[in-house]
């Protein structure tokens, strides 16, 4: 079959999927109708999850869970913004991994908004100028991020999902050659994260490592020195206009950072497989065994653990802590109905959503 001939056939396959997806939307507008007349819950996670593994195993193509999973995300995202215009706030700037994160679950229609910290963030999705917020929670090399975690206690905020973001950096820059290269920005993090590329590449060049607030502004300063480069995001080497060299080079692939999205008092149903986040402020935390007790719980009832972080409570004189508990399950399961009312108020509901980690 000739070039020409395979175009046209591609051709005809847009025309179809146009009509289709126009299609989708016009199901989506009902949808939309239905839900503004009831106050629903726009953004079901649940469902998408659910759509989502139906096409796994209908699909007998060429197509990658991940490619399938990356397409439908933008069709989901079109289709809420459809029903009802979104505003997703996120810790900036522009081009940043979690500017990465919350683009690929809210699509590029959405309108966003960039904040500067991870507390402004919270306050817009508390205040109502946002309906979601996005901030990250953990990086798998990295550790916990202590701010999110605190700010999880002290605002009046849910978990509705959470992202795991595979962390991949490239080297950016308007030069033809590494030797015309004199300086390389970057997020001191980044450099630490891309050392061996680093090492094998610009050893011996005489290069100036520059450490810059973010990945986003090493690729804005490569973008108006021809003569510089940056270690960034892909995301943002595509904002700034910067031409990757080398993508992928991080020293481990196993580099994730977690994302969670944040909203204002919405419950999620049940998917069969979730995760719920809480916070535990156990009394008498000094007479030993409390700890033990609460964890004994969990283990009586057969939930799985996965994760406990201790922080300090702050405003007393006494080495006090409360705790951040992740585990496998849902707010409405028996089980955990159980545990919350042995505790009461001394623990705190964060969310249950659909688990991805």
């Amino acid at each position: 079959m000739k070039l020409e001939d395979l175009r046209n056939r591609i051709d005809a396959l847009d025309d179809q999927l146009l009509d289709i997806l126009n299609e989708r939307m016009e199901l989506v507008h009902q949808v939309g109708e239905l839900k503004r007349s009831s106050n629903s819950i726009i953004y079901r996670p649940e469902r998408e999850k659910q759509i989502l593994e139906r096409l796994e195993k209908k699909n007998s193509g060429l197509l990658t869970r991940q490619a399938i999973d990356a397409i439908f995300f933008e069709i989901f995202a079109v289709s809420r913004n459809m029903e009802l215009p979104e505003r997703v706030s996120f810790l900036g700037p522009e081009g940043s991994f979690t500017h990465q994160a919350a683009e690929g679950r809210f699509g590029a229609m959405s309108e966003y908004l960039v904040l500067p910290t991870i507390h402004s963030v919270f306050e817009s999705v508390e205040t109502g100028r946002a309906k979601f917020g996005v901030v990250p929670i953990e990086n798998n090399q990295e550790g916990i991020v202590v701010e999110t975690v605190d700010f999880l206690r002290e605002k009046n905020l849910t978990i509705v999902a959470e992202l795991l973001l595979p962390v991949h950096f490239a080297f950016a820059s308007q030069a033809d050659s590494l030797k015309h290269i004199k300086r390389i920005y970057s997020k001191d993090i980044a450099f630490r994260q891309c050392g061996k590329f680093l090492s094998e590449y610009l050893d011996g060049l005489g290069v100036e490592i520059i450490p810059v607030d973010s990945t986003s502004k090493a690729a804005k300063l490569a973008s108006e020195e021809p003569d510089s480069a940056a270690v960034c995001s892909s995301i943002s080497a595509r904002l700034f206009g910067v031409p990757i060299l080398f993508e992928n080079i991080e020293d481990s692939d196993q580099n994730k950072t977690r994302f969670l999205i944040l909203a204002k008092d919405i419950l999620n149903a049940k998917s069969n497989a979730d995760k719920t986040t809480i916070i535990a402020n156990l009394p008498n935390t000094n007479r030993p065994g409390v700890l033990y007790e609460f964890l004994k719980e969990f283990n009586d009832r057969g939930i799985n653990l996965t994760k406990i972080e201790s922080r300090p409570l702050r405003g007393e004189s006494a080495f006090r802590t409360w705790f951040l508990v992740e585990f496998l399950g849902h707010i409405e399961d028996e089980p955990v109905k159980e545990i919350m009312h042995i505790y009461g108020s001394h623990l705190k509901w964060l969310g249950s959503y659909v688990r991805v980690s």
